[in-house]
């Protein structure tokens, strides 16, 4: 599990300073996550040999099962942020209905963009209904 989680951080890590560093306006934590995949990709589906020089941890199904456990427990990482928000009522209470139609229109648009998205990759590769 140590070395399952050690990877995950290194992943975030290398992606937030690859985001500073080339100053990309990609969120750094997105970049670790395509990292991850990448490395994934390469244990699953690459040479035979890199998968058996890998250590046990890595190679076995730990690393996902320490990522199931992390998503199990994602709402304890809201906690800062319901705490922030509960030290700034002032602002909330200035600010609350601009930051709820703000929170509403983002909402609209991500979901308006997941359907066209969808619809897009459904065009793609075939409706599937004849």
């Amino acid at each position: 599990m140590i070395a399952s989680l050690t990877l995950i951080l290194l992943a975030q890590l290398a992606g937030e300073a690859g985001a500073r560093g080339l100053g990309l306006p990609v969120p750094g934590p997105v970049i670790g996550m395509a990292l991850l995949l990448g490395f994934l990709a390469l244990r699953d589906g690459g040479p035979p040999l890199f998968a058996r020089l890998l250590p046990r941890p890595l190679s076995d199904g730990t690393l996902e099962a320490t990522g199931k456990g992390l998503l199990a427990n994602l709402s304890l990482m809201f906690v800062p942020a319901g705490a922030g928000i509960v030290g700034r009522l002032d602002v909330v209470q200035a600010q609350g209905l601009k930051l709820g139609l703000v929170i509403l229109a983002s909402t609209a648009a991500a979901l308006a963009v997941t359907v066209l998205v969808f619809v897009g990759v459904r065009r793609l590769l075939g409706s599937g209904e004849r």
